[in-house]
């Protein structure tokens, strides 16, 4: 006679209350597929929007001023070996430390920032967050920086903030300090006044740029109103400047100036407000556009990135 081998009883996962298995399935795929979907507005909503672009996309070396439930914390461009948050020994003043442009993140700055400021909040002095990847743990960004926040923004030439004055800094950190200290352009915020995050930035090869954050919410508005003031030939900073194009980055466009190197950035406030001015006006102009604008908006979008 034959014995059978007793039947291995089935395992059954806990469901959440209320649900089928097959419920569960599909609320665990619909998960899946929020994690991995890139919100097209990061830091939509927050009127430090522009600053956190321009911090997390090409300004080199800065520090933005929070107050995140209360707490400082400064929002950084980079940390040292690129970390994603850090909190100082109290030797040092405890201070907070996250940054936006970390090794290893996700594709969604936004929810990354806000899993980054909310392991800062509660970490312990000495402690470090190497990835700054959301995990869907963490709260919505905007229950952690208020919604009206404009951050004071420090600009550095160099990463000498990295530690406290004072501090014995290993050597072969000093070396990775001196490589990083070396890789910073010249960069300058400009138009405080004015609205986005304008920067100017000196690359070196003999040109000097402006890249001018806009957060208007209509992208085909905004490029048109580019379009209208390119045909009047006034889609510059005056003599010396020129246009160089635009690129869109997490949701906004950023326009772009060819500048003269050896002209002192602060020279170009009043053509800012000038041509803010403009936009301002031709971004609210919903006529049809002539045939000369038409062309300067061809131009305009086939020579677009986005980043």
């Amino acid at each position: 006679m034959v014995q059978r081998k007793p039947k291995k009883k089935k395992t059954r996962d806990e469901l959440p209350e209320g649900m089928s298995r097959r419920e569960a399935k599909l609320a665990a795929r619909a998960a899946e597929r929020e994690q991995f979907q890139k919100d097209p507005r990061p830091f939509g909503g927050l009127a430090a929007e522009a600053d956190l672009v321009a911090l997390q996309e090409f300004v080199p070396s800065a520090i933005a001023e929070f107050e995140v439930n209360g707490t400082p914390v400064n929002v950084v461009t980079v940390l040292p070996g690129a970390g994603g948050a850090l909190v100082r020994e109290e030797a040092q003043g405890g201070g907070r430390f996250v940054a936006l442009q970390a090794t290893s993140h996700s594709q969604n700055p936004g929810r990354d920032l806000a899993y980054a400021l909310n392991w800062v909040l509660s970490a312990e002095p000495g402690e470090t967050l190497q990835s700054t990847a959301a995990d869907g743990s963490q709260p919505e960004l905007a229950s952690l920086i208020a919604a009206d926040a404009t951050p004071t923004i420090t600009n550095h030439q160099d990463f000498a903030w990295w530690f406290p004055e004072g501090t014995q800094i290993p050597p072969q950190i000093q070396q990775a300090m001196r490589q990083a200290n070396d890789a910073v352009l010249p960069s300058q915020q400009l138009g405080s006044d004015l609205p986005g995050s304008i920067w100017w930035v000196n690359p070196g090869g003999g040109k000097a740029h402006i890249r001018w954050v806009r957060t208007e919410d209509n992208e085909a508005q905004m490029l048109a109103a580019l379009a209208r003031i390119a045909a009047r030939g006034e889609l510059n900073l005056g003599e010396g400047t020129k246009f160089a194009g635009a690129f869109r980055t997490h949701g906004l466009v950023v326009p772009v100036f060819d500048l003269d190197p050896a002209v002192d950035a602060e020279s170009y406030d009043d053509a800012l407000a000038a041509l803010d001015k403009a936009i301002t006006a031709e971004y609210a102009n919903d006529a049809a556009l002539s045939a000369e604008e038409r062309k300067q908006l061809e131009n305009i979008k086939s020579r677009q990135v986005t980043i």
